[in-house]
């Protein structure tokens, strides 16, 4: 796992999209790229909101993925262009890089990836880039496309820099710089982005981060759908609050137990400094946290703080006006969501007569604590998944940061046409803009390979 991302050589005359992207790049700056950059997004199988808890998550990549076509260049200067007229061109000095965390655009995410290769080798003579981007995953669907054009942007860096990294540092560093724009992810979605092998989903576990092989059942095929409900995870306030949420009850539980709370930010590292599994962790939550959300004032009560010292040393910059929070049930799914993870794979481990159903168990137990107890649904994202339910699948939870994105379902191999039929009359065919979006939206993905760079095989 110490080694760096591998590199390919293919004949891009044979690969329809490298030739297309390539050819683009000539026109747009009249010489060919030097290398591509490629970094796959992901589907989360069962882990919902907690790797920034501390806790193992099971994704897999999928074979969408951002694409970037890539020129050194001896300047100092980034030329960032996308194959989507909709994303405007930006060029920008790499000596002075500042990110406007409150209107994040998409050549935010790209600086990200890069400003992070910069601080981490200090480098103070950057190379420049031309760079074309083009991207197969559906934005804002919760499968990780701003996550992906952070570690492409990281990997071009990398490589325009002639710098080295293992997959294990890369995927740190991009999980760290990705905070640059605001958000307050854990790291999972680097790191199947570069820890990711064709064939197989991956359990990711971290301090310190490793991957395990993760073998699927036979007989069944995850389907992905977009309920194209669009959410921006960097543009809103709701995911950053559940972090700080999940921050609050891990302090609150410390203090409880006399623990280090002021040095304690995660429930996983709660867990484990006081020394019960994760299933015994919800008898602790049902004994100390209660279900009423908690005031800023019961909060500076509980832990002996100023509402100054809350506000500076505890809450991020957008959860600086909320009033009430819900420790209890964040609590409640962080820790009963992590025992699924692990169940979930156990079931792949043993591989029982009746896998599947279990699987499919876990994920609709998932799904339901992230609807009551995380509350990181949408109406949308609950009618899909009923849908895909009714239409044969046998497990359905939503995957991604949720408020919108995508379902993620596992169907028996031999109902699958029957199922695609039925989701597209049932949800897509029942809304014009849905139904214009349905040929992205609705499809079956098996594990991918994960990020590389590519250099044309003359």
């Amino acid at each position: 796992m110490a080694a760096p991302p591998p590199t390919v050589h293919i004949p891009v005359t044979e690969n329809r999209r490298l030739l297309k992207l390539k050819e683009m790049f000539i026109n747009k700056f009249g010489s060919e790229p030097v290398f591509y950059a490629r970094a796959p997004g992901r589907v989360n199988l069962i882990g919902e909101h907690i790797d920034y808890c501390g806790y193992a998550v099971l994704p897999m990549a999928i074979e969408q993925d951002i694409l970037a076509a890539v020129q050194p260049l001896d300047s100092h200067v980034l030329h960032l262009s996308n194959t989507n007229p909709a994303y405007l061109d930006f060029t920008l000095g790499l000596n002075d890089i500042q990110i406007d965390k409150t209107k994040p655009m998409w050549h935010s995410y790209f600086m990200c990836g890069l400003k992070g290769i910069q601080d981490h080798f200090n480098l103070d003579q950057p190379k420049g880039m031309n760079c074309l981007v083009d991207g197969t995953i559906p934005p804002s669907s919760g499968l990780s496309s701003s996550s992906a054009l952070v570690c492409c942007a990281g990997l071009s860096t990398l490589t325009t820099n002639k710098k080295s990294l293992s997959k294990v540092e890369l995927a740190e560093v991009c999980a760290k710089c990705e905070r640059y724009i605001g958000t307050e992810g854990g790291g999972m979605d680097q790191s199947i982005s570069f820890l990711a092998e064709e064939g197989t989903a991956k359990l990711i576990e971290f301090s310190p981060l490793r991957a395990t092989d993760i073998k699927l059942p036979h007989g069944a095929v995850f389907v992905i759908a977009n309920s194209c409900v669009e959410m921006n995870k960097a543009a809103t306030s709701h995911f950053n609050i559940r972090v700080v949420e999940c921050r609050l009850a891990t302090k609150i539980l410390a203090k409880s137990k006399g623990l280090d709370w002021k040095n304690l930010m995660k429930l996983g590292d709660f867990q484990r400094r006081l020394g019960v599994t994760v299933e015994e962790m919800l008898n602790v939550v049902e004994e100390i946290l209660h279900p009423e959300p908690y005031t800023r004032e019961e909060i500076c009560e509980t832990l002996g703080l100023s509402l100054e010292d809350l506000c500076s040393t505890i809450l991020s910059q957008n959860a600086q006006d909320v009033s009430t929070f819900k420790l209890y049930q964040r609590a409640k799914h962080v820790y009963s969501e992590a025992a699924r993870v692990l169940a979930f794979k156990k079931v792949c481990d043993e591989a029982p007569a009746n896998a599947v159903h279990l699987l499919g168990d876990l994920m609709n137990q998932s799904h339901v604590s992230c609807r009551d107890m995380y509350q990181c649904s949408c109406s949308e994202l609950d009618q899909l998944v009923d849908i895909c339910l009714k239409s044969g699948a046998i497990g359905s939870r939503l995957t991604g940061a949720g408020w919108g994105g995508c379902t993620v379902s596992m169907v028996p191999v031999d109902k699958l046409n029957e199922f695609l039929t039925n989701v597209q009359d049932m949800y897509y065919k029942t809304d014009s803009r849905r139904s214009s979006m349905q040929k992205q939206s609705l499809f079956a993905t098996k594990p991918g390979s994960g990020a590389m760079v590519i250099v044309e095989k003359k």
